[in-house]
């Protein structure tokens, strides 16, 4: 009798090396179209020196903040403080290209630069130098001048490493200067809060003493649409409500019969799609910023909702579907037509689609069969999929950064739901919140 495990043992590690030779390639696939899969050049940040004993805690705080944001940005490799010389420069004068670009520091660029602070003002000189081609003038050279407190001194901060960030890699954004808006549970109800990007400076926008969920930044950062349940004609149900960044207060939007939720904008700002049962079955709805107008685009006998907006093109819709029976991707064209399902290399529960800034990645949480919710990317184009989370609690609601280099996402893999930011290969995952439970993060354009 023929022993068949001694072919299908071969067979099955062929297979497997097939598996992983083609997660290798979506991987660098991915990592490439994230801007991840470059040379990273290395960078030191020495410290900034205090020209007073009143400046010397914001001195510490302005140099840890700039080498936390260069790097965690992906794109530098930043040389650990240990290895620098024990005399920094504080103006270009003092700088000695050698000393920094030989071992053990092996830097090819060096920011440095000083403070002064009075009780009426800081101020902040800042350079950074490319230290082998000492010749040629600063990269970037900067005052910053405002109020001595420790948010205006992060808020310098991280508008240098942005510079940084913007010349050091041909004009891509940095997200120092971004914030990321979120739902928490800490005071109470659950409430619509923002935070810088870093997770510091963590605030609270809504008082709806309610439910507030899913929050979408408008294209222009000046908006938050999110779901509400608010009382109405004595009813409370699920509803579109608008928050006005530069007021600080609610914006008028229409109630609609049913339940409405899931909003998301249009790449131009002139549009709102959200997922709406006005009509019985809940589909998709798209209209004007205001709620005029409101246009059926979807129309199946499952629920439809999780609009998600192709940013560059804006002719492609991602939503979810339970049409076919269990939550699943589709695509259409942005006046509704053409439909079609995103099919997986397995079965499960598919959710909360956000796409990748250039329009050319999908990013998405997925519970295949016998596994928890997972984050992954998708290759629109290929198809090709990559993993980014494994084993590591509920990780779901991606967002992601205007750079397109970074995640914001909820986990439970510290036991509690909290927000979580990660480089979209999936490495540097960074825990943000850790009071009370926080959900539904969602990054600033900008």
């Amino acid at each position: 009798m023929l022993n068949l495990g001694n072919f299908t043992r071969p067979l099955l590690f062929a297979a497997a090396i097939l598996l992983v030779a083609h997660s290798a390639a979506a991987q660098d696939r991915i990592r490439i179209a994230t801007g991840l899969g470059e040379a990273k050049p290395r960078i030191a940040i020495a410290d900034f020196a205090a020209r007073s004993d009143a400046a010397k805690s914001h001195a510490a705080l302005f140099t840890q903040v700039v080498r936390d944001d260069l790097e965690y940005s992906g794109i530098f490799e930043l040389a650990s403080p240990s290895f620098y010389p024990t005399q920094p420069p504080t103006v270009p004068a003092e700088l000695k290209p050698a000393i920094w670009m030989d071992p053990p520091t092996n830097a090819n660029f060096l920011g440095f630069g000083n403070l002064t602070e009075s009780t009426a003002e800081v101020a902040i000189e800042a350079w950074l130098y490319d230290v082998r081609n000492p010749s040629s003038p600063a990269v970037v050279g900067k005052v910053y001048r405002g109020a001595p407190t420790d948010l205006q001194v992060r808020k310098f901060a991280h508008q240098f490493a942005d510079e940084i960030i913007a010349k050091l890699s041909g004009g891509l954004p940095g997200v120092a200067g971004t914030q990321i808006a979120f739902v928490s549970s800490r005071g109470g109800p659950k409430e619509i809060w923002v935070m810088d990007y870093d997770g510091s400076n963590q605030r609270q926008l809504t008082n709806l003493k309610s439910i507030a969920l899913t929050p979408r930044w408008s294209p222009d950062a000046s908006r938050i649409a999110f779901t509400c349940f608010a009382p109405s004609m004595g009813l409370t149900s699920a509803q579109i409500c608008m928050y006005s960044i530069d007021t600080g207060k609610l914006v008028s939007f229409p109630r609609f019969r049913g339940t409405n939720i899931t909003p998301a904008w249009s790449p131009d700002g002139t549009q709102i799609i959200f997922s709406s049962s006005m009509q019985g079955n809940p589909e998709l709805y798209v209209s004007d910023i205001n709620g005029g107008r409101p246009k059926r685009l979807t129309i199946s006998n499952g629920a439809n909702m999780s609009p998600s907006w192709n940013p560059k093109t804006g002719q492609t819709i991602a939503f979810v579907s339970d049409r076919g029976g269990t939550p699943q991707l589709y695509l259409m064209n942005s006046d509704g037509t053409s439909t079609a399902k995103l099919d997986l290399p397995d079965k499960g529960y598919v959710i909360d689609p956000a796409w990748h800034p250039s329009g050319q990645l999908l990013a998405f949480s997925w519970r295949r069969p016998n596994d928890n919710y997972d984050l992954y990317i998708m290759d629109a184009a290929t198809r090709q999929l990559v993993e980014l989370t494994r084993d590591q609690g509920r990780n779901e609601r991606p967002s992601w950064a205007p750079d397109g280099r970074h995640l914001v996402f909820e986990s439970t893999r510290g036991g509690t739901r909290q927000i979580w930011t990660m480089l979209a290969d999936g490495s540097q995952a960074r825990q943000l919140t850790t009071s009370g439970h926080n959900e539904s993060p969602n990054w600033s354009p900008k």
